[in-house]
C-alpha cells in the first residue's frame, strides 16, 4: 500500500524551495490542479517547472506564475497566458521551449534511464545552438539530453491504493511519462478504489512509480471555448 495523504498541503509538505517539478496535463486537461494550489498556499519559490504548458491565468500553473513562484520552466507551448508573456518579455523568468514530441521523449527517456537520444527536430534552428550534431543515414539529428525532477505531480480519473493509475482520454497524454520520471510522484486521483479493482490490462501507470496518493475533485475549467454565434 502506498502512503495516502488526508489533505493536499500534507501532500506537498516535502516540495521545498529550489525543487524541480514536473506537473502532468495537456492543457488544462488533466492536471493536478489542487496540488498545484496547495504549493500556492505553501508559497514554496524558485522552483523549476517541466510541463508541456504553463496554465492559463489564475488557474493550474498560472497560480504559481502569478505569485512569482516558479525561476525557470521547460515546456512548449505558451497558451493562452499573459502573465507568462509578461514575465518572459519582462526577463523575470527564464524559459526553454522544446518541440513537443522532443518535450515528450526527453520525460519518457527520463523515466526510462536513457540519458540522452538523437532527433531531426529542431535542427538548424535556434533549439539546436549548442548542442551535438550528428548525421545518420545522410540526415542530420540533435542530441537532446533525457529530464527527471525531484517531484512529479500528476491527476489520474482512478487509482488503486497500490498507486496503480488510470487516465482519461486526453489526461493521458504527459501524465504517465511524468510519473516515471519523478524521483517522488504524487497522484491526485478522482475516484479511489481498492486493489484489485482496476484492470490489470487498463493500467496506464504501475505502482512501482507512485509514491503517494490524494483523492480530490476537480473544476476541470475550459481553456478556449467557442461557440457558434
Amino acid at each position: 500500500m502506498k502512503k495516502i495523504f488526508a489533505t493536499f498541503q500534507e501532500a506537498v509538505a516535502d516540495i521545498s524551495d529550489g525543487s524541480t517539478l514536473m506537473v502532468g496535463g495537456f492543457g488544462l486537461c488533466g492536471i493536478p490542479e489542487n496540488l498545484i494550489m496547495a504549493l500556492v498556499d505553501k508559497g514554496v519559490k524558485d522552483l523549476t517547472v517541466i510541463s508541456n504548458n504553463c496554465g492559463v491565468d489564475e488557474w493550474g500553473l498560472g497560480l504559481l506564475l502569478q505569485n512569482k513562484q516558479i525561476k525557470k520552466i521547460i515546456g512548449s507551448y505558451v497558451g493562452e497566458n499573459k502573465e507568462f508573456e509578461r514575465q518572459v518579455l519582462a526577463g523575470e523568468i527564464e524559459v526553454e521551449l522544446t518541440p513537443q514530441g522532443t518535450l515528450a521523449e526527453k520525460i519518457r527517456a527520463g523515466g526510462a534511464g536513457i540519458p540522452a537520444f538523437y532527433t531531426p527536430a529542431g535542427v538548424g534552428t535556434p533549439i539546436a545552438e549548442g548542442k551535438e550534431i550528428r548525421e545518420f543515414n545522410g540526415k542530420e539529428y540533435v542530441l537532446e539530453e533525457a529530464l527527471t525532477a525531484d517531484f512529479s505531480l500528476v491527476n489520474a480519473w482512478k487509482g488503486d491504493k497500490m498507486g496503480n493509475l488510470v487516465y482519461r482520454k486526453t489526461a493521458r497524454n504527459f501524465n504517465p511519462m511524468i510519473a516515471a520520471a519523478g524521483k517522488v510522484t504524487i497522484a491526485q486521483v478522482e475516484s479511489l478504489m481498492e486493489v484489485g479493482e482496476l484492470e490489470p490490462d487498463c493500467i496506464h501507470t504501475p505502482s512501482i512509480y507512485v509514491q503517494g496518493l490524494i483523492q480530490g475533485e476537480l473544476e476541470k475549467r475550459i481553456e478556449r471555448r467557442t461557440v457558434r454565434s
